[in-house]
C-alpha cells in the first residue's frame, strides 16, 4: 500500500551539496513519520506534526523537509564528507513512543558517493 522512491542521488566531491527526494504514496497515516536512513542507522526523520530528528554526524549540514501535499520528503545535504558516501534509503512509518519511530515501509535507496 505504502511506496517509497527515492531519487537525487549521485558522486559530488567534499563540500559539494546533493538534495535527495523521496515521493511516497499510500495511507498517510502509514507514512506520520518519514525517515532518511544508511547504513549506520537514521540519518534524519521527520513527522506530519513537524518535529524533526537528526543524527550527531550530520546535524548542521542535513536538512530535512516535507511537503505535505505531495507527500514527499527531501534531504538537503551541504558540505558533504567522504564518511558520508553510503546508499541512503527512504523509510516511512509511526511513532510507537514518544521517541521511537517504527519504519515498516523502505525505498530501494540511492547511492550518494562523495570523493575526496
Amino acid at each position: 500500500q505504502v511506496q517509497l522512491v527515492e531519487s537525487g542521488g549521485g558522486s559530488v566531491q567534499a563540500g559539494g551539496s546533493l538534495r535527495l527526494s523521496c515521493a511516497a504514496s499510500g495511507n498517510a497515516a502509514d507514512t506520520y513519520c518519514m525517515g532518511w536512513h544508511r547504513e549506520r542507522g537514521v540519518v534524519a526523520a521527520i513527522c506530519r506534526d513537524g518535529s524533526t530528528s537528526y543524527a550527531d554526524s550530520v546535524q548542521g549540514r542535513f536538512t530535512i523537509s516535507k511537503a505535505n501535499a505531495a507527500n514527499t520528503v527531501y534531504l538537503e545535504m551541504d558540505n558533504l564528507k567522504p564518511e558520508d558516501t553510503a546508499m541512503y534509503y527512504c523509510a516511512a512509518g509511526w511513532r510507537v513512543r514518544p521517541d521511537s519511530i517504527y519504519y515498516p515501509y523502505w525505498g530501494q535507496g540511492t547511492q550518494v558517493t562523495v570523493s575526496s
